[in-house]
């Protein structure tokens, strides 16, 4: 089969229109040369970063009713959305807000129509979007609320190694009591179900960290290991699930313990994405766990200092499609 990729580019001020312009230009890897990539954007913001870097761009017509083929090299599949007021690199502009939620509103419904078999984001700016009176927190809230699921989980990958979160976007001072039995239940859960059902993982083994230094020593450091990790922890061993810990998050993020896992759940965003980042820098992902269809993101910002200087990698973006394919791919086996 042909997967079909929406790839929303993001903020129009942003590195996002010299990504979607590189990926169509540069040449293709083989991992992400199957596809039919279909770019929801302003065509113009597109020609215009064309121009800026001295491709020829070709966007080819979508059409939804037509067999899915392959997006030729120098080319991209277009569904077009138009910018309400021309975008300047690195200067954002409220008035643009609208539009980057009507590429990402047209991106979820096409999945959940299967139009596209996944969705590839590019970064987006939160507070220009809310600047502009739309309240948005990101895109995996977004695209939870447009599916009506209530938990989702948000998992990095870098080559070989995954990592969950928790919690996600909190102040370490709130990450204690936002860690309840519940809540990892929960997590825990979509992760498990995902590596099976979207990873192909038949077994999968997750280790999970504990939340204080050395796992808490005891109680010694810190009591919530023995109040509340392990109790959630052994509830779902006894229906199954393969978890490994809780571990202190330096003896489980090092070589031999990791190759005992197919995935890590880290209690907070700062204890799992350094190593992550560490590990595959400019090849990270982020791969949303949890909704009713695929999607995938970089794992970089807008990059609004570095905008229409032509010096943006697309090495994250290449990684994401990359991903993006293949678990669309699983999918129809």
């Amino acid at each position: 089969m042909i997967p079909r990729i929406a790839f929303t580019p993001g903020e129009p001020a942003g590195i996002g229109p010299e990504l979607a312009v590189k990926l169509a230009c540069s040449g293709r890897t083989p991992d992400i040369a199957g596809a039919q990539i279909i770019a929801i954007a302003d065509p113009e913001l597109l020609r215009q970063e064309a121009a800026r870097q001295g491709k020829a761009l070709q966007l080819l017509p979508f059409n939804p009713a037509q067999p899915a083929e392959i997006t030729p090299d120098g080319s991209l599949h277009l569904l077009p959305v138009a910018l309400p007021e021309p975008a300047r690199p690195g200067q954002l502009n409220p008035a643009n807000g609208p539009y980057v939620l009507e590429t990402l509103r047209l991106a979820a419904n096409g999945c959940m129509d299967r139009t596209f078999d996944a969705i590839v984001t590019g970064p987006v700016h939160k507070g220009v979007i809310n600047d502009a009176g739309i309240p948005f927190s990101g895109h995996t809230e977004y695209f939870a609320e447009q599916a009506g699921v209530e938990k989702v989980v948000m998992m990095l990958a870098a080559d070989d190694l995954r990592v969950a979160l928790a919690t996600t976007h909190l102040p370490l001072k709130d990450v204690s009591s936002a860690i309840t039995g519940e809540s990892l239940q929960q997590v825990l859960t979509i992760l498990h179900r995902s590596l099976r059902q979207q990873f192909r993982i038949e077994h999968p083994r997750i280790g999970v960290c504990g939340l204080n230094p050395h796992a808490g020593e005891g109680g010694h450091l810190g009591r919530e290991e023995i109040d509340v990790i392990e109790p959630a922890l052994d509830t779902l061993r006894a229906l199954g699930l393969n978890l490994i810990g809780p571990l202190p998050a330096d003896t489980l993020f090092t070589p031999p313990q990791l190759a005992r896992c197919d995935a890590v759940l880290a209690m907070y965003h700062d204890q799992g994405l350094p190593v992550l980042k560490f590990k595959g820098f400019g090849r990270a992902i982020n791969i949303t766990l949890g909704l009713p269809f695929i999607r995938t993101s970089v794992d970089h910002g807008t990059a609004l200092n570095i905008a229409g200087q032509g010096i943006a990698d697309t090495g994250s973006l290449i990684a994401a499609l990359s991903q993006a394919i293949e678990l669309a791919q699983l999918r129809h086996i």
